[in-house]
C-alpha cells in the first residue's frame, strides 16, 4: 500500500502531489489536518482565517475519497487519527516551528520543499560563495535569472537591462483618483465559504478563538481554478499597466494594477514558474512592456524567492534580531486596526485597508505601516507577528525577513543597505494621501507637524551614532545639523509617545 502524504494548509496546488523521486507515491492517500490550535495561539485577521480554511476545504473537496480530512485540536492529534503509527511523507514545511514538529515525529519522512524556484542546497552554495554576508537581492536576482533562463535573450537580459526600476517609480498621475486599470478577478463565495463563516462565528461565540479585522465577501482565490482565473486576468488585462506606478498609492484605488496573487502563491495554489512564464509570454507576444514584465518577474523570482531562502539560511535565531534595540510594545490602536483613532490620513487609510481586507500592496506596508513602527521604536518581533497575523498572505517565512530585515532594520543591515523610512515628502510625492490631511508633510513641529516628517528626524537623531558609518545615510545625517528646531522636535516627539498620530 502507498505511503500516506500529509498536505499542510499552504501546500494546496497540484505540484505538491506530483509523484517522483522527491515526491509522494503516485497513489498516496492524502492527509489534511485542520488544527484549531493554530488560531488559538495567535489572534488572526478574520479574513485570513476564512481564506485558509476555505482553501483547505476546497482542496479536500477536489481530492474526494483520496483525502482524509481531520478537524481536531492539534496536528499531533490529527496525524494519529489519520494514520495511527503508520508512515507518512510531507514536503518540507514553510516555518521553523512546523519543520521542528515534523522532524520530531518518527513516522514522518520530510521530502524536499516545493513551490519555489531554487533548491535550498543551491542557494546555500551561492550564499556561502559570498561569505554569507554580502547577500544582496540584486545579485541573487540576476543569478536566478541566468540559472533558470528567466526573461533572457541568450546570455543577456530581455530588453537589454536587468533592472527597470527607474521606469517603475512614477508618482500617480496628477489629479487622478484611480489608475483606471481593469478590475482584478473576484471570486464568488459558495457553500464552503458559508460553512467556514458559520464555524468561525461559532468558535468566536464559544470563546475558543478571537480574531481582528473584518470578514467581508472573500476577495482572494481559495481554489486552484480561481487562482488560475486570477492569474489569467492579471496577465491579460492588468500586467501591462503594472510597472510604472507599482510604488505609487491612491486613496480611492488601493489595488491599482497589482496582481493580488501573493496569497495564491503562498497557499501553494500557484507555482511561481507558471506566473513568470505567463508574464514572459505576454512580453514576447507584445501584450505587455518590458518594464512591467520585469517588475513583476522581480517581485517573484527576485524578492519572493530571496526572502524564502534567507529565512532558512539565517536560521531560527534571526527572529531575535534587534540591532536598534527597539522594544516598545505595539499600541492598542495598532493591534486593533483602529483606523478611526488615527488622524494622519495616510496611516488611517492604510490601517482601514488592512482592517477591511487583510491586504495592502508593498509600499503602504513598508513606507507607512513599517516606517511608523520603525520611527516609533516598536518591538520588531511584535511588529513581525502583527504583519503575519493581519495579512492574508502573511506567513512566518514571508514576514520575518521582510519585517526584521527590510522594514525594521533589526538585523543591522544583513539584508538591506539602509533603514527604509522617510519623511512626509516621500508620501506626498508618491500618493494623494496628504491632501486633506490635518498635518502638513513640510512641517516638523507644531499642531500641523507631519508625524512621519517629525518621526523621521527623531529616528535619525536617536540612531545617529549607529548610522554614522553608513554612506547611504550620510546626506540625511548631515541634514540633522541644519535643523534649528531639533530640540523642540525631540520634545514634541517624546510627548507624542505611542498616541495615535
Amino acid at each position: 500500500m502507498a505511503t500516506a502524504h500529509w498536505l499542510f494548509g499552504d501546500q494546496l496546488g497540484p505540484h505538491f502531489l506530483a509523484p517522483g523521486a522527491e515526491g509522494p507515491d503516485r497513489d498516496a492517500p492524502v492527509v489534511m489536518i485542520e488544527a484549531r490550535s493554530v488560531f488559538r495561539r495567535r489572534r488572526f485577521h478574520r479574513a485570513k482565517a476564512h481564506l485558509i480554511l476555505s482553501a483547505m476545504r476546497h482542496r479536500a473537496a477536489e481530492l474526494g475519497d483520496r483525502v482524509r480530512y481531520i478537524r481536531c485540536d492539534t496536528y499531533r492529534e490529527g496525524l494519529l487519527r489519520a494514520v495511527g503509527d503508520g508512515p507518512v511523507t510531507v514536503h518540507h514545511p514553510t516555518s521553523h516551528a512546523a519543520l521542528r514538529l515534523v522532524r520530531s515525529l518518527d513516522t514522518v519522512t520530510v521530502l524536499p520543499a516545493r513551490g519555489f524556484l531554487v533548491p535550498h542546497a543551491d542557494f546555500r552554495a551561492w550564499a556561502d560563495g559570498h561569505d554569507g554576508r554580502s547577500l544582496r537581492q540584486e545579485d541573487f536576482y540576476r543569478w536566478v535569472r541566468r540559472g533558470q533562463h528567466l526573461l533572457m535573450d541568450g546570455d543577456t537580459p530581455a530588453g537589454g537591462r536587468w533592472n527597470h526600476d527607474h521606469d517603475n517609480r512614477e508618482p500617480p498621475p496628477k489629479g487622478a483618483r484611480t489608475l483606471g486599470a481593469p478590475a482584478p478577478y473576484r471570486p464568488r463565495e459558495n457553500t464552503v465559504d458559508e460553512e467556514v463563516r458559520h464555524d468561525l462565528d461559532r468558535w468566536e461565540r464559544d470563546g475558543a478563538v478571537a480574531f481582528v479585522g473584518r470578514d467581508g465577501p472573500r476577495r482572494f482565490p481559495a481554489a486552484r481554478r480561481e487562482a488560475l482565473a486570477a492569474l489569467r486576468r492579471f496577465l491579460q488585462h492588468r500586467l501591462a499597466g503594472f510597472g510604472p506606478h507599482e510604488d505609487a498609492m491612491l486613496d480611492a484605488d488601493p489595488v491599482m494594477s497589482h496582481s493580488l496573487l501573493s496569497s495564491s502563491l503562498n497557499l501553494g495554489l500557484l507555482h511561481p514558474a507558471e506566473c513568470i512564464g505567463g508574464a514572459q509570454d505576454a512580453w514576447r507576444s507584445g501584450r505587455a512592456p518590458i518594464n512591467s514584465v520585469e517588475g513583476f518577474v522581480r517581485r517573484i523570482a527576485g524578492w519572493r524567492e530571496y526572502v524564502w531562502q534567507l529565512y532558512w539560511y539565517f536560521g531560527d535565531d534571526y527572529s531575535h534580531s534587534s540591532a536598534l534595540r527597539h522594544h516598545a510594545p505595539l499600541p492598542d490602536w495598532f493591534l486593533e486596526l483602529d483606523a478611526d483613532a488615527v488622524t494622519a490620513r495616510c496611516l488611517a487609510t492604510t490601517l482601514a485597508q488592512v482592517r477591511d481586507t487583510g491586504w495592502t500592496h508593498h509600499i503602504p506596508r513598508l513606507m507607512l505601516l513599517g516606517s511608523h513602527a520603525l520611527q516609533r521604536g516598536l518591538d520588531p518581533r511584535a511588529v513581525t507577528d502583527w504583519f503575519r497575523r493581519c495579512f492574508v498572505d502573511g506567513y512566518d517565512w514571508v514576514m520575518l525577513p521582510n519585517v526584521i530585515g527590510m522594514s525594521q532594520y533589526a538585523d543591522g543591515g544583513r539584508m538591506t543597505t539602509k533603514p527604509y523610512t522617510s519623511a512626509g515628502a516621500y508620501v506626498n510625492r508618491m500618493s494623494d494621501l496628504c491632501g486633506g490631511c490635518a498635518y502638513r508633510p513640510t512641517e516638523r513641529v507644531g499642531e500641523r507637524a507631519c508625524p512621519y516628517t517629525a518621526g523621521y528626524w527623531a529616528f535619525l537623531h536617536r540612531h545617529r551614532s549607529r548610522l554614522a558609518g553608513n554612506r547611504r545615510m550620510a546626506q540625511a545625517l548631515r541634514g540633522l545639523d541644519r535643523l534649528g528646531d531639533l530640540d523642540e522636535l525631540l520634545r514634541q516627539e517624546r510627548d507624542r509617545g505611542q498616541d495615535p498620530p
